[in-house]
């Protein structure tokens, strides 16, 4: 009588029973590729083959090599349809470091040109008598600081206030109006601005009138449609119950707004004026015409012209010419690079206040 052997039954080879990557082998491998691509890249500059280190080149072909590895090693390790998974992954974060590649080039190049002037100098002297080397951008600086303040103090009253009454109490034909109105102005360009304050001044003093107020008002066309929008978007998404709750205790309408509406949205009401601020303070051609340029220290924005960091990096981008072309590139650089230093500090300062003030919800 024959007899048989019983044979193991083999192992199912699939996604199932493979094997697992750990949770930090992905960015492991984004870190490598990158490093990998660079050193590559790196190579290049060195031997002249390119001109400087390039470093949206060696991100892009790092994150696309970032692509291959991990679906390979995933292939290998954990099968097809996980492998197919992290590729499909892989390659939604590879869309999103393209979306942020013209951000990863602006702020390399702002850095690294930028570097060249940052010193003590730089943010202490004016221009005043200097034609070469040396100088600062102190009288922009300023001039930057004060007509940003002036512009937020026009423009955020005059926003919150007309956001609240297209939230809380505008209805019907002037309630549309406003709407068509700030919609309209939020696509001005901005020369129109600058034309528009220095026409209303010129009726009023002349037309040989340059002062940073004027330079404010141009501003404050344009920052007062972007506070409005944003604010009405973040009033408008406070919970109506707060509103009924309030108004059922025998709150008026005024207080409700003024005691429950607005603290309930603090931290959006800020985070949108810094987005607005944001927005004006890096324009140029306004200011080029309302408040002009000088190379002198101006405290005053009532009297005379008043110099700003964009204008200030224009002008010296503009006279690069001749022996000293070279420091008024770097001088331009440097601006640019204090200027996006000065939006980061405004904006960490708002999150800062809108944190603190915020209300706190809890037991």
């Amino acid at each position: 009588m024959a007899t048989t052997t019983a044979t193991a039954p083999r192992p199912l080879a699939n996604s199932y029973t493979a094997g697992k990557l750990p949770g930090w082998a992905p960015w492991t491998m984004l870190v490598v590729s990158w490093l990998v691509i660079g050193a590559v890249f790196a190579m290049l500059a060195a031997s002249g083959a390119t001109k400087g280190f390039n470093i949206v080149g060696a991100v892009f072909f790092g994150t696309v090599l970032f692509d291959i590895a991990i679906y390979v090693t995933s292939l290998l390790i954990e099968g097809s349809r996980k492998a197919a998974d992290r590729l499909v992954t892989s390659l939604v974060a590879t869309a999103f470091i393209i979306a942020l590649l013209p951000l990863i080039s602006l702020g390399w190049t702002v850095v690294s040109q930028g570097l060249a002037r940052f010193d003590l100098a730089f943010f202490s002297e004016s221009m005043r008598n200097v034609i070469g080397d040396g100088g600062g951008a102190l009288h922009a600086i300023v001039g930057t600081l004060e007509i940003t303040l002036l512009t937020a103090v026009i423009s955020v009253p005059i926003g919150l206030l007309t956001s609240i009454y297209l939230v809380e109490y505008g209805r019907g034909v002037l309630a549309r109006g406003i709407t068509f109105f700030v919609d309209v102005m939020t696509g001005i360009p901005s020369i129109v601005a600058g034309l528009f304050a220095y026409a209303l001044f010129a009726l009023f003093f002349g037309p040989s009138i340059r002062n940073g107020f004027m330079g404010a008002v141009a501003l404050s066309v344009l920052m007062i449609p972007v506070v409005v929008r944003s604010s009405e978007e973040i009033l408008r998404i406070v919970p109506n119950e707060l509103r009924e709750a309030s108004l059922a205790l025998g709150v008026p309408k005024w207080l409700t707004v003024l005691k429950v509406v607005l603290p309930t949205s603090l931290a959006g009401l800020v985070t949108g004026v810094m987005l607005a601020i944001a927005r004006v303070i890096g324009e140029t051609a306004p200011l080029l015409i309302v408040a002009g340029f000088t190379t002198s220290m101006n405290y005053d924005p009532f009297n005379d012209r008043m110099m700003t960091l964009p204008v200030f990096v224009y002008t010296q981008y503009t006279q690069a010419a001749g022996l000293h072309a070279q420091a008024s590139i770097d001088r331009a650089w440097t601006g640019a690079l204090a200027l996006i230093i000065i939006v980061m500090l405004l904006n960490l300062i708002g999150r800062i206040i809108a944190k603190a003030f915020a209300p706190k919800y809890g037991r």
